[in-house]
């Protein structure tokens, strides 16, 4: 049976990736530790935090502010915020965009994040609640808010087009991915830079998460039999997308491909995924992206760790693919880099994008045994050297919004 052609009337390339996570500080040191298999998850440190129950994080190591910014410029962003500039730094650097006037006036920014701000919050409250002051820091609402890291690139270059952010918990950078492909897609920007940003790593996070017991109580092993939860960890990513004929014609590389994207709403539970959701948005994808499931090589899965989650994540793609599941490899690299919330869909899409291009496919960290519920190849432990033309990058969030990457090498 013929595929139907989505209405794609540019096809829209990835040109720069920025990554800081806990596998590096940088790009390069991410891919290094995804292709080795190395996890970024250590104790963290804080006294303060004894009192949680788990003590590991994906933490980011050897960051300074100062290296970075001014203090003056530090003083009016929250650490989230700064990892967002840091990523798109790189990403432009990397994409080798010339700044125009016509490209600053309509080039999109669009980020995604779970918390924003929040570590500027918390010190206000402790210093309320706890240290009984009366005065919190007066730059607290600007240092707080979710689109913060959106303006703050917005300013680094001087770009004035469409700038904002979306906030749909784990799938919070997905959907601005998504958004800015189709923006650039349709001809409404000329480029954008997107992704995502979060950093949770403090007490009053720490303790909520806590109270979810959903927290693995050493490290993340998606898919596996005795897997115990999730990790937290602190990242950002951004990502250059721009129209394949603009970026050649200025002798951009292109990286990957993006070709489709798809949402849903479970519209069922707050936080019990729904395998019939989650399918809605893989096949939305692929619909959008007018290709065939067994073109599909490839899903960087959402892979929490979590009981819940990993079950429901294979049953949807079992859903989708029916037999052709058995031959889809799928890792989740939530097993290094940790569960990154509002970043976790554009550092995944970064993942993908790197694994077309460079023909490795990461692995699932950290397998011990199979889980015959999730009993799908998973890449276990070992990279995986093979092209594929076309990969999904999925991610699923609490309150039931789903939503699905398609990706393909330019190779």
């Amino acid at each position: 049976m013929p595929v139907a052609q989505s209405p794609q009337v540019q096809r829209v390339v990835i040109t720069g990736i920025g990554v800081i996570s806990a596998l590096g500080l940088n790009q390069h040191q991410f891919w290094a530790s995804l292709i080795e298999g190395k996890a970024g998850i250590v104790p963290f440190d804080q006294p303060e935090y004894g009192q949680i129950r788990f003590k590991n994080a994906a933490v980011i190591q050897g960051y300074c502010p100062e290296d970075h910014f001014p203090d003056k410029n530090a003083a009016f962003m929250d650490r989230f915020a700064q990892l967002s500039v840091v990523a798109a730094r790189e990403a432009v650097q990397q994409s080798g965009i010339e700044w125009n006037e016509d490209l600053r006036e309509r080039t999109a920014v669009i980020t995604g994040s779970c918390i924003g701000g929040r570590i500027a919050e918390e010190v206000g409250y402790w210093n309320l609640f706890h240290l009984n002051k009366n005065r919190v820091h007066p730059l607290t609402i600007p240092l707080g808010m979710a689109n913060s890291g959106a303006s703050q690139i917005s300013m680094e270059y001087g770009i004035h087009g469409a700038t904002f952010t979306f906030s749909t918990a784990c799938s919070s950078s997905a959907h601005a991915l998504g958004h800015a492909f189709w923006m650039v897609r349709s001809g409404a920007a000329p480029m954008a830079i997107a992704g995502g940003a979060d950093a949770p790593i403090y007490f009053g996070n720490l303790k909520a998460w806590e109270a979810m017991r959903v927290v693995s109580p050493d490290t993340c092993r998606p898919f596996s039999l005795d897997r115990a939860g999730m990790i937290l960890g602190e990242a950002a990513s951004m990502l250059v997308i721009e129209p394949l004929e603009a970026a050649l014609a200025r002798g951009a590389k292109p990286i990957a491909e993006i070709i489709g994207f798809g949402m849903s709403s479970d519209a069922s539970h707050i936080t019990q995924p729904s395998a019939e959701g989650a399918a809605r948005a893989i096949r939305g994808a692929i619909r959008d992206g007018g290709i065939a499931p067994e073109q599909i090589g490839y899903i960087n899965a959402h892979g929490t760790g979590t009981e819940a989650n990993d079950k429901m994540e294979v049953a949807a793609i079992r859903l989708v693919f029916g037999e052709y599941a058995e031959r889809l490899q799928i890792s989740s690299t939530k097993s290094m880099h940790g569960h990154t919330l509002g970043a976790a869909g554009a550092i995944e899409a970064s993942a993908t994008a790197l694994a077309l291009d460079r023909g490795i496919l990461p692995p699932t960290a950290n397998f011990t045994q199979p889980d015959p519920e999730c009993d799908l190849d998973v890449i276990p432990n070992q990279a995986r050297t093979e092209s594929v033309e076309i990969a999904l990058s999925n991610s699923f969030a609490f309150g039931g919004l789903n939503a699905v990457l398609a990706l393909r090498s330019m190779q």
